[in-house]
């Protein structure tokens, strides 16, 4: 397995909003947009759990939706969802 393929070089199933202008988007990405956050924000819970899940999913190699997954909810901590009853 070449090292792109491995660990933080996998690519993310999904780009995220986090992302810039890149056609691809990496376990790395995911972490140096993680690690550059501001100590008061990367202490929350969501973004703790974001990169638990990226440390886990590029050390052990699990499914890296896991990390996107993660990195979303934390991006979108703040977004509140709100039912439309006026849908179909």
């Amino acid at each position: 397995m070449s090292e792109l393929s491995s660990g933080w070089g996998r690519e993310l199933d999904e780009p995220s909003r986090c992302r810039k202008a890149a056609s691809s988007f990496f376990l790395r990405d995911a972490a140096n947009y993680s690690t550059a956050l501001p100590a008061k924000e990367a202490t929350l819970a969501k973004w703790r759990a974001a990169i638990e899940a990226l440390i886990l999913v590029a050390d052990l190699g699990g499914p890296t939706m896991f990390a996107r997954i993660g990195v979303v909810r934390a991006l979108n901590r703040n977004v509140e969802r709100v039912f439309n009853s006026s849908g179909k």
